[in-house]
């Protein structure tokens, strides 16, 4: 005779201490939960309503400039350090955990055209309009030494951007030519040029860091490379480009901040299209930062406000405003992927977060997995129409409001006026021209 017996292990069910959680076991066979979906659908639903309740970005300003902030660095080494130029002149070096200025400097004379931060941490380098490109310490001067730079270079015409090389004493500047130069000369290692035009920004690639990528005021972008000495190739816009910005992640993807309110980004190795067109700003964007991660970058724009955008989508997943911030023309994104500094016209600096429904501070063990299950939740249900809705729903200031439906009726009447056109031609005489092709007038190589 065979008997079967009920055995379970205490081990599974009975706490070790009255102070412990029971264990609840559950069975994931789904024929024993007819209502799996539509509870999960339920919990996806108010997992989504509260991330846009909690959803409040803002941080904090940072006050003390008298005039517009009009350039930004980071600290390679700190996190909570992070520099600003303002068009006084003026450089302010922050303490973002004390939300305080550390140290202030007076470096030019006129406007602080560009800053940025040696890679071992402890010098930077500001260009601004008295022709003059300084190099002053990081740390603040002793009891009694007088505030002055480490090296002054004197140039012959005003410099509008600077970026130093990421692994080597090398650093670059422009203005109506693109130099290279040593830290330890005065004179530059080598000018390249392409055309005669203002180049407003200059960026070395993060990875592969003998490449160069700048922004002339003819409309072009052009690459080059630092070992030949040479202009790669270029790229002509049917706007004018203001800045541009590698990708940390891949050495081969930039994203271009444009005149015509969008923003491009290319692959360097084929640049007769762009990879994406990002789509959502109603003025000219004149700053663009990646993320460490490589998968976002945040823009900044005429139009009051920051956007941060997926670099696959062409829409923008968040957008950060106020009521007083004014023309924002500096963003930076800081290394831990966790806050956006942004400066503007209005001469604040704010700190925002990343996710703006992200809880900040140490998480217990059962917050953190409800945050998680809650994420996969959403995730699972995000193309439900209901969820969709409430995610991608945003409050805009009413000139944001106005300009957005403004250009959709004018996008519209656009692709109308082409149908007509093309439906009263011969046929195949009006060709078809991709969203992504448009904006691009030629590349030369």
């Amino acid at each position: 005779m065979r008997v079967k017996v009920l055995s379970r292990n205490p081990d599974d069910y009975v706490r070790e201490t009255k102070l412990d959680l029971q264990r609840v076991p559950r069975n994931y066979d789904p024929v024993l939960h007819p209502f799996e979906v539509p509870r999960e659908y339920t919990r996806a639903l108010n997992a989504t309503k509260l991330e846009r309740v909690f959803a409040k970005p803002f941080l904090s300003s940072l006050d003390g400039h008298r005039d517009g902030v009009n350039c930004m660095a980071k600290h390679p080494k700190s996190l909570s350090t992070v520099l600003s130029g303002a068009c006084d002149g003026e450089v302010k070096i922050w303490n973002l955990t004390k939300r305080q200025c550390i140290r202030t400097l007076q470096a030019h004379e006129g406007f602080v055209r560009g800053m940025c931060a040696r890679f071992c941490g402890t010098s930077f380098f500001t260009v601004g309009d008295d022709k003059t490109v300084k190099q002053w310490k990081m740390e603040s001067p002793e009891y009694g030494e007088e505030e002055e730079p480490i090296h002054t270079i004197l140039g012959k015409t005003v410099y509008t951007g600077i970026d130093h090389h990421w692994k080597e004493a090398v650093f670059a500047t422009c203005g109506h030519q693109v130099d290279i130069w040593d830290e330890q000369r005065t004179s530059p290692m080598c000018s390249l040029t392409w055309g005669f035009d203002s180049i407003s920004s200059v960026k070395f690639n993060p990875i592969e860091t003998y490449l160069l990528g700048s922004c002339a005021s003819d409309r072009n972008i052009v690459l080059y490379d630092i070992r030949q000495s040479t202009p790669l190739k270029k790229v002509i816009l049917k706007m004018r480009t203001n800045t541009l910005c590698w990708n940390p992640m891949e050495a081969f993807i930039f994203t271009a901040a444009n005149e015509d309110y969008n923003l491009y980004t290319f692959d360097m190795r084929f640049l007769a299209s762009p990879v994406m067109v990002h789509m959502d700003h109603v003025s000219a964007v004149l700053d663009v930062d990646y993320s460490p991660t490589g998968k976002e970058f945040v823009s900044a724009s005429f139009d009051k406000s920051i956007r941060i955008f997926p670099v696959d989508k062409g829409h923008s997943r968040e957008i950060y405003h106020t009521k007083r911030m004014q023309h924002v023309i500096t963003v930076k994104w800081t290394s831990d992927n966790k806050y956006i500094l942004c400066g503007s016209d209005e001469m604040n600096i704010r700190l925002w977060k990343a996710n703006a429904s992200e809880k900040l501070g140490v998480l217990a063990p059962r917050e953190k997995a409800a945050m998680n299950y809650n994420q996969k939740l959403k995730e699972k249900f995000q193309y439900h129409p209901q969820i969709k809705r409430i995610a991608r729903h945003r409050h805009l200031p009413k000139s944001i409001f106005c300009q957005v439906k403004e250009q959709r009726i004018m996008k519209e009447a656009r692709r109308r006026k082409e149908q007509n056109r093309r439906k009263h031609s011969k046929p195949g005489s009006v060709p078809f021209v991709s969203e992504k092709k448009k904006h691009i007038v030629a590349v030369v190589k």
